[in-house]
This record gives structure tokens, C-alpha cells and sequence, in this order.
């Protein structure tokens, strides 16, 4: 079985304090040879289905000019996937904020959370990208000011503040939302990072860190000190949430897990390498090389009890909410729908029991 079990010792190793939740991170993409209105049918099966077995949130990210593979952006989907989605949590996982207007974020985002009931969570990240960047006529070296710029346009305006800005990319003049979140004082702002800095920028400017699905469970231990250490050098005190994205995949044999995954799962990391997401990992991490290899210490593959054997382990660390991708592109729905059944009824019970 490929296992990230979580262990290690050094800051945020208590227990969870709070109870645990569990969800799912929908991939919503497709291979461009695959029909969207049935690929979006299938998708929103697994949302109904996630929410019939009690799960608690769906996320979902995004890309621009995405080679290869194809998806709805991430505004609509939310908002469409938010009417089958009961009392769940819904999120962004993330939105590349330093290429949108932040008022136009703000306005868009605080319309999904009254959408929601005041029940989402706004994840942001850099992105990694150059494509993303070119195509939005942002500087490379620009995209931190940027996201640091926009994220405190939003923050301020969602809190109900009055916004004076004069950059380059927007102008405002005492600027104010009248259509503000339901959630108070805003929605949940969580942070997506791979290098050490993004980490370190995560811990001071956002309620919590979310944990990227890429890098190795080492890196990650390692990187959960940096965090932790980060936030008490500007007393910010214990991050909001401790949420972990996982690549996670469960059947009722080992051999069928791994049978049924690989494929797809192989196929989206070498995605991820042509796009050159490895190339901004800590630790030179790479994603080209053989799946068992890449497999092992970072992805969960197996029955039942292997999954919860990979994932209790980080309940250690302190994660109080799972974050779990089952499904990638061109993956069988039913293959997927097995893998949240079984996530759902025996190890989203067994996480949630400490």
C-alpha cells in the first residue's frame, strides 16, 4: 500500500482539538475527448452521493488554458454543485487571485457564500503556472505583490471596510460592498502552498494553510513547523483550521484500488509535470518517475483499513479536516462513487473517532 501516515514530532503534534471533518476535492475535469454535460452529470452524482453518506464540504480549484485535460471554472460549478450540496461546506481549492480583479473576486465570492448560506471557505493560491500569468498580462515578478494586494482588498471589503487603493491594476476610492457575505465577519480564508515561503506567507496572512496534495508527508511534517513557527513569530496564535488535501482511493481489494487508480492518477501527475508543478516543490520533489515511487509516502491507496492507517497518522499533526481527491480525469464514475462510499462509511467514521 502506498501510505503518508502524518508521524513526526516538533510543533502542531497535539491531537485535534476540534472534531474532524471530512470531505472531498472533485477533480471537475475531462479528457477533451469526453462529453461535458455528461462528465458535469456524473460529477454532480458524486456530490449528491458525498452528501448522502454525510460527508462535509467539496472543493474544487482552477486552471486557465489548461493543456490536455478540460474543466468548468470553478464560479459556476460551486454555485451549480451548492444546490445538490445540502448542508455541506463548499470551497475554492484555490482561486489564482493574483490574475482576477479583486473587487470583481470579492463581489463573486461573497455572492457564492450568500449562494451558500454562509457555508464556504475561500482558498487562494499563487498558482505556478507561467502560462496563467501571460495570458492575464501579469508579470511573473509581480504575482506576489498582487496576491498579497488583492487578498487584502478582499479581506477588508468583505469585512465591511471602506477601500482607498491606487495600483496599477485597480483604482479604488473609498470603495465599500453593499452584497457582503452571509459568514461573519467574512468566509474562511485559507491559503494553498507548495515552496517554503508560500508556507511562511500562508501562516501570516490567511486562517490557515491548506495543505497542497503534492509534496511527500516528510515534506509536509517539515513544513508544518515552519507554519507553525511563522504564525508565533507574529503572534497570530493557532491557525482557524489544519486542513489536509490527500490523493486518496479506496476498493474493496488492495489489487483493485491500485488496479482501478493508476491509471488515472499516473495519468494526472504527468500532467502535472508537463505543466511544471513539480518544478516549485520544496525539497526537489519531481513527478517523473516510476508510479510506485511516486506513489509511496505520498498518495493513499487501498482497502479500508490501509486508508485509515494512511490518514489517521496526521490526526497527530493536528488536521482537523480531510480533504480527500478520489477521482481524476477519465476515471469511471462508478470507480470513483465506490472509492466515497467506502470513504464515507468506514473511514470518515474511524478519522472522525480520533
Amino acid at each position: 500500500m502506498a501510505e503518508a501516515t502524518g508521524r513526526g514530532d516538533g510543533p502542531g503534534t497535539d491531537p485535534a482539538s476540534g472534531p474532524v471533518r471530512v470531505g472531498i476535492h472533485l477533480t471537475h475535469q475531462r479528457l477533451p475527448s469526453q462529453d461535458p454535460v455528461a462528465v458535469l452529470d456524473e460529477q454532480l452524482a458524486l456530490v449528491r452521493l458525498a452528501r448522502d453518506e454525510g460527508l462535509d464540504s467539496v472543493f474544487a480549484g482552477q486552471h486557465h488554458l489548461a493543456e490536455s485535460i478540460a474543466h468548468i471554472q470553478p464560479l459556476p460549478w460551486l454555485a451549480r454543485l451548492a444546490a445538490e450540496a445540502g448542508e455541506m461546506t463548499v470551497g475554492t481549492g484555490c482561486h489564482l487571485l493574483a490574475v482576477h480583479n479583486p473587487v470583481d473576486t470579492a463581489e463573486a465570492y461573497a455572492s457564492l457564500d450568500v449562494v451558500c448560506r454562509g457555508r464556504s471557505v475561500f482558498a487562494v493560491g499563487l498558482g505556478y503556472r507561467a502560462e496563467e500569468y501571460a495570458a492575464f498580462g501579469v508579470p511573473p515578478g509581480e504575482k506576489v505583490r498582487r496576491f498579497t494586494e488583492n487578498l487584502g482588498i478582499v479581506d477588508a471589503l468583505w469585512r465591511g471596510e471602506t477601500v482607498t487603493r491606487d495600483l496599477s491594476w485597480t483604482r479604488l476610492e473609498e470603495a465599500q460592498l453593499v452584497l457582503r457575505p452571509v459568514a461573519r465577519p467574512r468566509p474562511p480564508i485559507w491559503i494553498t502552498a507548495n515552496a517554503d515561503n508560500a508556507v511562511r506567507r500562508a501562516a501570516r496572512l490567511s486562517d490557515a494553510w491548506m495543505i497542497n496534495p503534492h509534496a511527500t508527508a516528510t515534506t509536509v511534517r517539515r513544513q508544518l513547523e515552519l507554519f507553525d513557527a511563522e504564525r508565533a513569530a507574529h503572534d497570530r496564535g493557532p491557525a482557524q483550521a489544519r486542513p489536509l488535501m490527500r490523493e486518496v482511493f479506496c476498493a474493496d481489494t488492495r489489487e483493485e484500488a491500485f488496479a482501478r487508480a493508476r491509471p488515472y492518477l499516473e495519468g494526472k501527475y504527468a500532467v502535472y509535470a508537463d505543466w511544471g508543478q513539480d518544478r516549485v516543490m520544496p525539497d526537489q520533489e519531481s513527478f517523473r518517475m516510476d508510479f510506485d515511487a511516486l506513489a509511496d509516502d505520498r498518495f493513499v491507496i487501498g482497502t479500508p483499513d490501509d486508508c485509515i492507517k494512511g490518514l489517521a497518522g496526521w490526526l497527530h499533526l493536528g488536521i482537523d479536516h480531510f480533504v480527500l481527491r478520489t477521482d481524476w480525469p477519465g476515471m469511471p464514475a462508478e470507480y470513483a462513487a465506490r472509492s466515497i462510499e467506502l470513504l464515507a462509511r468506514e473511514v470518515a467514521p474511524a478519522l472522525r473517532g480520533g
